[in-house]
């Protein structure tokens, strides 16, 4: 019995990786650091994985942005918009940087990839691109190059690339008249390249990532996956090929995986133990099964004696050597080391005693490999007796309980979760209240956290400076930035959330029922991290969490200021999340605090609020079977949230980087006044989803890039306003930029935000002179 992860987290335990990738962009430090800086944290989660006795360890795992970006110049995939690039002999460094941020200097105005969720993961990949002539050609080596300094070090690896029929899935059509999937005879050889060299160079595992198999497919699909697995093992007869599905059961695709000639499969049995019951009485002589047992998405501990009567029932009918254990999946997801928190004001004793971080995921599997031996030594029984306490103390903890907040979900009324009038009554009354040019703009709430503003938090978090002076400067920030705003011409401002460390966490921290880490820190793309609050225990709001600083903002100007709240799905999403209750019940808890919110913010003159649910269509199940339920739960939650001010208040919700067209139905349902969404990477595509519904509330999309450095042209963003016109009406349109702004310079957004003014200007004018004819 061999034990195995699938991935570990990338970014450093101290985000060393995010901090010399900034250097790098800043040009601090040359790209010789930046590599060497890689390598040390590869040869340390290397090194981590060895102390802990984790028999495979995965090399390419490592990334300096993302996976499938890095898959993509593997692959030579790279969009034709780049080639001046190749042209000029850019590093391949710099190459996939500028594919991943774009690229503005020299005369060259080159946009980034596109950008979307990692299947329903807080994790944002870039999106392929194929066109209908698509080659491909062997680009970069990689994960060759990773795999021989693993060698090197001793270290017994094993390579993991993107399964081919994934990567295709993954990717999008550029060009009309194909299917991406049709590529796979083109994509198949380079494949080949990669394994001949891996195989030549000592590799005797290969993990192929093909999470596909967890969703509905089509027959082509299928085909592909036979196609693609027989020629692989017909070319390398000796290299065993481990094939891993995670976030989903194989259901449907059971007897396909089942088919398919690899080694092993991996199977992810938190996400669907049930499966395991169903496949092991078919499965082929020579087949191995990866039993993914340690929750690779979630930081709390493993229940042992639930996984050993799993793996033990699997080793009764199998056997041992037909069994591998691993986490559900890679282990990305999940903060670095426990162990780093030594802060009890921050994390609770009692609490930190329930959870385990990738390091500590390590060693429980290795655990339920040693307790599944006939004679487990003493020192692996008594950590068995001290998991079986933890388990126990937590599901008897008053601190979980909150019979109150229980009995508020269990009281919501059928009226709770429903606006008093239609909408078409209710835009009526706010274009007459809040008197709004046409085309108005906006942003999305945050503005630039500079190195001061986060280093005023850090200065009041660790007791340097006191609260007054903190919320003086504070002030100074956000009447700076008001004025600003004014300056620009913006017609909705914000207060710019200077006292917010991130969108979720600072509704945790005044949120009963949340905990927190000081370095509980995971990827969401590239460079940004983001710490999820830990949900432990039921859910209420103590006290106002936005009010002040609205208020205060509002009190500043005579234009209109935003109310700006995160949505209660969105909390439940990136968060952390408790594993003792259906996440129904808890994001429901959210629902009715941040509904309190609400009221409250009305109630204090603020009469344009948003709650932003950029995480709805990432919550969705992967198999459309579980959808409806699903979109009940998550639709009703953000109704309640909303639906407790009069018709007059306007109410904005703010979605991004995802695919709305299977679910606009459950969008149109939120009943959001006005909706903003990301769209200038796509070019206005995400926005044909709400014309061919007929979306009949408005809409903002975003016509300019926050999440790479390029400044937009002002043509640039008339034109993609037009291209919205062209599929909703002007009256229904808002301008405004993707996401928030908190992570750019002031410089490249204060340009940004003047063209897009312009753009919007110059529109109202067109729009004004053909009204007047």
């Amino acid at each position: 019995m061999q034990t195995h992860i699938l991935g570990y987290p990338r970014i450093g335990s101290k985000r060393e990786l995010k901090k010399a990738c900034e250097q790098y962009w800043s040009g601090k430090i040359s790209g010789t650091t930046l590599e060497e800086a890689g390598k040390q944290i590869r040869f340390q989660n290397w090194k981590t994985q060895q102390e802990q006795g984790i028999d495979l360890i995965p090399v390419n795992d490592f990334s300096f942005y993302d996976q499938v970006l890095d898959m993509s110049l593997t692959v030579g995939a790279i969009p034709e918009r780049y080639a001046a690039l190749v042209e000029k002999k850019f590093s391949s460094l710099d190459l996939y940087f500028a594919m991943a941020r774009g690229y503005q200097k020299e005369g060259l105005d080159i946009t980034a990839m596109e950008m979307t969720k990692w299947f329903d993961t807080n994790y944002h990949y870039l999106v392929p691109e194929f066109t209908a002539d698509q080659s491909f050609s062997y680009h970069s080596s990689k994960v060759v190059e990773e795999f021989k300094e693993s060698i090197e070090l001793g270290i017994k690896a094993k390579p993991v690339l993107i399964g081919p029929v994934t990567y295709l899935w993954l990717g999008k059509e550029k060009t009309d008249g194909f299917e991406k999937i049709d590529l796979i005879h083109n994509l198949l050889p380079v494949y080949l390249e990669i394994l001949k060299e891996l195989v030549e160079n000592g590799a005797d595992w290969v993990q192929f990532d093909e999470p596909i198999l967890g969703l509905d497919l089509s027959e082509k699909e299928k085909d592909a996956f036979l196609m693609v697995y027989k020629t692989i093992r017909k070319t390398f007869p000796k290299l065993k090929t481990l094939l891993a599905t995670y976030f989903e059961g194989l259901n449907d695709n059971t007897g396909l995986a089942l088919s398919l000639p690899v080694c092993a499969l991996h199977l992810d049995l938190v996400r669907n133990p049930e499966q395991l019951e169903e496949l092991v009485p078919q499965i082929p002589e020579n087949l191995s099964l990866s039993l993914g047992l340690v929750d690779g998405r979630n930081i709390w501990k493993n229940d042992l004696e639930q996984s050993l009567r799993i793996l033990n029932n699997a080793i009764s009918i199998l056997g041992r050597d037909k069994i591998m254990i691993a986490p559900s999946c890679s282990l990305l997801h999940v903060p670095y080391d426990l162990e780093l928190e030594n802060k009890e004001d921050i994390l609770f004793p009692e609490i930190k005693r329930w959870m385990a971080f990738a390091k500590q995921k390590l060693k429980e599997v290795t655990l339920l490999q040693e307790l599944s031996l006939p004679n487990p030594g003493k020192n692996q029984l008594l950590e068995f007796e001290a998991n079986r306490n933890a388990m126990a103390n937590r599901k008897n903890s008053d601190l979980i309980h909150n019979k109150a907040v229980k009995l508020k979900v269990e009281s919501i009324a059928p009226a709770d979760d429903k606006r008093k009038s239609e909408y078409a009554s209710r835009s009526i009354l706010q274009k007459n209240f809040l008197k709004l040019p046409l085309l108005p703009t906006t942003t999305i709430g945050s503005f630039p956290q500079t190195g001061e503003v986060r280093k005023w938090r850090s200065q009041y978090k660790n007791g340097f400076i006191d609260k007054k002076t903190y919320q003086g400067l504070l002030k100074e920030a956000t009447e700076t930035v008001i004025r600003k705003q004014e300056e620009i011409g913006l017609d909705v401002l914000v207060h710019g959330e200077f006292e917010r460390n991130d969108m979720v966490e600072y509704f945790g921290e005044q949120l009963a029922g949340f905990t927190f880490s000081q370095y509980g820190w995971v990827q969401s793309y590239g460079s940004r991290c983001v710490k999820p609050p830990i949900i432990y225990g039921d859910i209420s709001r103590p006290k106002p969490m936005t009010v002040f600083w609205s208020t205060y903002a509002q009190s500043l100007t005579k234009r209109r200021v935003k109310g700006m709240l995160t949505g209660p799905v969105t909390i439940l999403q990136w968060s952390f999340v408790r594993n003792d209750q259906d996440r129904a019940t808890t994001c429901k808890q959210i629902a009715l605090a941040i509904r309190e919110e609400v009221i409250d913010l009305e109630k204090a003159g603020i009469n344009i609020i948003q709650i932003d649910e950029p995480a709805i269509r990432e919550g969705l199940p992967l198999r459309k079977s579980a959808w409806e339920s699903y979109l009940k739960w998550a639709v009703q939650s953000f109704r309640l949230s909303s639906s407790g001010v009069s018709d007059a208040t306007q109410i904005h919700t703010h979605m991004c980087y995802s695919e709305f067209n299977d679910i606009m139905p459950s969008i149109a349902a939120m009943d959001a006044d006005v909706i903003t969404i990301e769209c200038s990477r796509s070019q206005m595509e995400l926005l044909d989803a709400f014309a061919d519904f007929k979306y009949p509330n408005e809409i903002g999309p975003g016509v300019y890039d926050i999440h790479a450095p390029r400044v937009p042209s002002k043509k640039e963003m008339v034109q993609l306003i037009k291209k919205a016109q062209d599929v909703v009406p002007t009256a229904q349109l808002w301008v405004n930029p993707d996401c928030g702004l908190k992570t750019r310079k002031w410089e490249e957004t204060e340009k940004a935000l003047k063209l897009m003014v312009e753009a919007a200007q110059e529109l109202r004018e067109t729009e004004q002179i053909s009204m007047d004819k």
